[in-house]
């Protein structure tokens, strides 16, 4: 039953994970760690990872979500599907969202804040906000930046960068040299190569026609 325990699914969100009904918590955490230290393809740095909310109780989502932490990883616990009579409130829901959306658009439009880190950022160190972020500095490998607006980098990025995290998908991400393990916009995500060289112009990954671009600039005086 070993290969059964934890079954994982790709989607356009990152990993999706499934649990055999009949195995334990300690089964699945010890098979999940298992296969995070045979360095498996599935579990890349950087990537996320969505766990079911409704199989274990929250501190036992706690620990695997800092299971996945220790190796890299970003780990979200995914809501149930609602049922039928559930699908059919959410989407009145939905309407008048969308109405009280449309009447406060203006205001949601005020410019961001930005978050200015003036260093490098290391392996293991997260930047989380909703603001635009500039790093003055390079953002290596296992250093994770997650912001609402648009990231400007002023140096290497070989970490995971999202920008646009709550939906925001006209943001976008600028780097002197753009060599991350993960790139996210908004709901799109895009791996970079496994062998990538370094170029002499500063790149820029923005979305276009429903998929992540990545094009050469030249940079401006003024950051994001």
């Amino acid at each position: 039953m070993s290969e059964d325990i934890v079954k994982i699914k790709g989607t356009s969100l990152g990993l999706q994970l499934s649990f055999a009904p009949e195995a334990s918590f300690e089964d699945v955490r010890e098979n999940l760690r298992k296969k995070l230290e045979s360095g498996t393809t599935f579990f890349l740095r950087g990537t996320l990872v969505l766990i079911p909310r409704d199989v274990f109780m929250g501190s036992e989502r706690d620990e695997l979500q800092r299971l996945f932490h220790e190796y890299g990883l970003i780990c979200r616990t995914l809501k149930p599907d609602p049922k039928p009579e559930e699908k059919k409130a959410l989407k009145s829901e939905e309407t008048a969202a969308k109405e009280v959306s449309a009447e406060s658009q203006h205001e949601e439009l005020k410019p961001q804040e930005m978050v200015v880190i003036n260093r490098t950022l290391r392996g293991g160190q997260e930047i989380r906000t909703k603001s635009s972020v500039l790093v003055c500095g390079n953002v290596n490998p296992g250093a994770q930046i997650i912001a609402g607006g648009s990231i400007d980098i002023r140096g290497t990025c070989r970490g995971l960068v999202h920008a646009g995290a709550y939906g925001d998908s006209t943001a976008f991400i600028v780097a002197d040299h753009l060599m991350p393990t993960q790139i996210r916009i908004s709901n799109l995500i895009a791996r970079s190569p496994d062998e990538m060289e370094k170029t002499d112009r500063a790149e820029r990954a923005s979305i276009k026609d429903g998929q992540i671009v990545i094009e050469p600039i030249e940079r401006q005086d003024k950051a994001i």
